[in-house]
């Protein structure tokens, strides 16, 4: 198998901590913020992350498809969490502190405001009731990472730096 080429394509209103681990083709949009110690792996295809995201600390996401790996916007990746799914919608939350695993056995597309949850993955429905609350408080966090982190870390830059 031929090494990963790394090619980082940053937007200039991305928030991207120094101490992150990147490797291949990763995409990250406007205004996402990406936390010290978490990993990003293109193995086989490239990563694309939309804007607006927050990526927590020790989350770690893996494509090992060829395809592109899609990361919609306004989503937040709490710590710890591990993502490897081809496709992810906006105005999503992925949590580990239930101890949940979601490991579809063949490709899967969830309703929205589907919520997985405890070590079994039971499933149901939000109603969506508060969903402009939970926006705009889900801004203001990531506005105010944006600010604060810079502060406290190196940033990383586009094109492989």
């Amino acid at each position: 198998m031929p090494p990963i080429r790394d090619k980082f394509t940053i937007h200039s209103k991305a928030v991207v901590c120094q101490d992150v681990e990147l490797r291949g083709d990763i995409t990250i949009g406007a205004g996402t913020v990406v936390h010290p110690k978490a990993t990003l792996f293109a193995v086989s295809g490239p990563i694309v992350i939309g804007s607006g995201c927050i990526i927590e600390e020790g989350a770690v996401f893996v494509n090992r498809r060829k395809e592109v790996m899609r990361i919609g916007d306004d989503n937040l990746f709490e710590i710890g969490c591990r993502v490897e799914c081809p496709t992810i919608g906006n105005f999503n939350t992925v949590s580990t502190r239930a101890g949940c695993l979601v490991a579809p056995v063949e490709d899967e597309v969830l309703d929205e405001y589907t919520v997985i949850y405890g070590p079994n993955a039971e499933r149901r429905t939000w109603s969506g009731r508060g969903k402009v609350q939970e926006a705009d408080l889900r801004r203001k966090h990531a506005e105010y990472l944006r600010d604060m982190l810079p502060k406290f870390n190196r940033q990383r830059k586009g094109d492989g730096t």
